[in-house]
């Protein structure tokens, strides 16, 4: 007998970092090892996505299938290739597996057992769970432990601290020149008054905008990751007084809010009306802050919607055994 069963788990994507980072944060709240399964429909299958029908080179019964036996007894999927995918793994499974799903499918609610979706998404229905943020990796312990032990980098700067978390060109946004200017100019003030800086770029980050970012780090002595070395973002936001996030990025939103320390938006060239709606739901909720040029903000409770969507997932699964004459097994 079981009392807390741990389940077996997949995270379902397109390989897609973004999709499989959430994915993957939910995942470990529910198992200890989830199993990584990642789609590639051709052409034209690809085209066809997210109604399907899959690729039949990787169909279940086909070598190498990411859909391949054993089963497992949740998959968690993100991304528009990977709605097929997962229904068609619920048919194989002869509805055994428990099926969810992070985003809008673009199919309905009923393309999994479970759909999470953001507030700023129109997605609605029994079955659909609504939180302010994304999922993610960080948790708390994590947190508290890079906090304890902060690098030595980190350790060197006085406080108040401002992580500067900047991100680049995407689908919706562009860093333009003026856009540029404008952070630089902004980063100075806030230096000027106080605040030291630490930061790093992402991997969509263009040279002109880390090379003027990592300028007004020089010249106010602060610490900007040059790309060496381990990745320091998880010890900038767990030892930041503030953190600095370009609106490009609704995963570094989320992941700052998880911090309970104040966050300042900037925003680039662009946009679009559900990031703009995010972004307006984090400043009602006292989180975010548009990027001044200046401190803003005070402490308040992390917003963390990983467990809330990983325990709705389990509760959801163990309904779902106990309905297939599992339950206790």
């Amino acid at each position: 007998m079981h009392a807390n069963p741990e389940p077996t788990v997949w995270v379902l994507t397109d390989g897609k970092a973004g999709d499989e980072l959430q994915c993957l944060g939910v995942a470990e709240r529910l198992a200890a090892s989830p199993v990584i399964r990642r789609v590639a429909p051709r052409k034209p299958f690809a085209w066809l996505m997210p109604r399907g029908p899959i690729d039949p080179r990787e169909a279940p019964d086909r070598p190498g299938s990411p859909l391949s036996r054993p089963f497992p007894d949740i998959a968690i999927a993100s991304g528009r290739r990977a709605v097929a995918y997962l229904r068609a793994l619920k048919k194989a499974s002869n509805g055994a597996t428990f099926t969810a799903f992070l985003k809008d499918p673009r199919t309905g609610p009923s393309a999994a057992d479970l759909i999470w979706v953001a507030e700023h998404d129109r997605l609605r229905g029994d079955n659909v769970l609504v939180t302010p943020t994304a999922p993610h990796r960080l948790t708390q312990e994590k947190l508290a432990a890079a906090r304890a032990a902060p690098p030595p980098f980190i350790a060197a700067l006085p406080r108040p601290r401002v992580a500067v978390l900047v991100g680049g060109d995407s689908r919706h946004h562009r860093f333009t020149a003026p856009d540029i200017a404008r952070l630089s100019g902004g980063l100075d003030a806030l230096a000027a008054s106080g605040a030291n800086l630490m930061g790093s770029p992402s991997r969509r980050t263009q040279a002109p905008l880390a090379e003027a970012v990592a300028a007004v780090f020089a010249r106010h002595g602060g610490w900007w990751w040059d790309g060496k070395g381990e990745n320091p973002f998880l010890a900038l936001l767990a030892n930041a007084d503030a953190i600095l996030v370009t609106a490009d990025s609704t995963n570094m939103l989320g992941e700052a809010t998880a911090t309970g320390k104040p966050v300042l938006v900037f925003e680039p060239s662009g946009g679009h009306p559900k990031i703009t709606a995010l972004i307006a739901n984090l400043i009602r909720a006292g989180a975010a802050h548009p990027f001044r040029g200046q401190f803003d903000g005070s402490p308040y409770a992390p917003m963390d919607s990983t467990p809330v969507i990983a325990d709705a997932i389990r509760r959801g699964w163990l309904r779902h055994r106990s309905e297939l004459g599992l339950a206790g097994s």
